[in-house]
């Protein structure tokens, strides 16, 4: 179950020349491409993404995986969206929503609110290991927007949570966890919290959002060994 994705692709390529040759041919089951490819699951829809978004191939929930360009009357699934997102992609899309959140947050909360979240950063400050400081981080940013109380918002969070949970993006969160003195990464992280929560806590939305941008461009940042200090 070790193959690279690329390794996995190529073969995953000739597998759908030769067993769904016609557009509107079904490939196998997961299961099945799976043993065949020997590769787990998370590599092959993976591969899928890819050669959906190449117009190779199509799927429908329920009813499995098709050769050729989707049907214009077909939606795409916001799962598979997921599946093919890379951590730029993920980081893009948090930086353009979550200082806004945070910015709600701002005008929402009350002083209840205020003790949750500096409680969520604290839970930050004593995570052990790299899985508990994830868990903490995602529980803090989820309050912030259960702060804004807009469930369209917190709805939204879960969503890039869900992605958070991708191999691509555990394999970067990891890496960038151990190539920075774990304790120092804890801080810096957990300091941020507090900024953002600081700026929540005295209704100023701008600073909130300020406050949450330069938190996640510092993430954008050492996920991609460009931090400083």
């Amino acid at each position: 179950m070790g193959r690279s994705t690329k390794a996995v692709l190529a073969d995953l390529r000739n597998v759908v020349e030769k067993l769904a040759p016609v557009a509107g041919d079904r490939l196998p089951s997961e299961r099945e491409l799976c043993a065949l490819l020997e590769c787990s699951r998370e590599t092959l829809r993976g591969c899928y993404a890819t050669l959906e978004t190449e117009g190779e191939i199509w799927r429908h929930v329920g009813q499995g995986t098709f050769r050729g360009s989707r049907p214009v009357h077909m939606p795409i699934r916001d799962t598979l969206l997921v599946e093919g997102a890379t951590p730029p992609d993920l980081m893009r899309a948090r930086l353009l929503l979550e200082p806004q959140v945070a910015a709600e947050a701002a005008v929402k909360a009350d002083a209840s609110d205020i003790l949750h979240l500096r409680k969520k950063v604290d839970e930050c400050r004593a995570a052990r290991d790299r899985a508990a400081c994830e868990q903490a981080d995602d529980a803090f940013h989820r309050a912030v927007a259960e702060t804004s109380r807009n469930p369209v918002l917190v709805g939204f969070l879960i969503f890039l949570s869900g992605a958070r949970r991708r191999v691509a993006w555990q394999r970067e969160w990891d890496r960038t966890y151990r190539s920075i003195a774990p304790n120092k990464f804890q801080t810096i992280h957990s300091d941020q919290h507090d900024a953002v929560v600081d700026a929540i806590a005295a209704a100023d939305a701008m600073a909130a959002a300020s406050a949450m941008k330069a938190h996640l461009k510092a993430i954008e940042a050492a996920m991609s060994g460009k931090a400083t200090g």
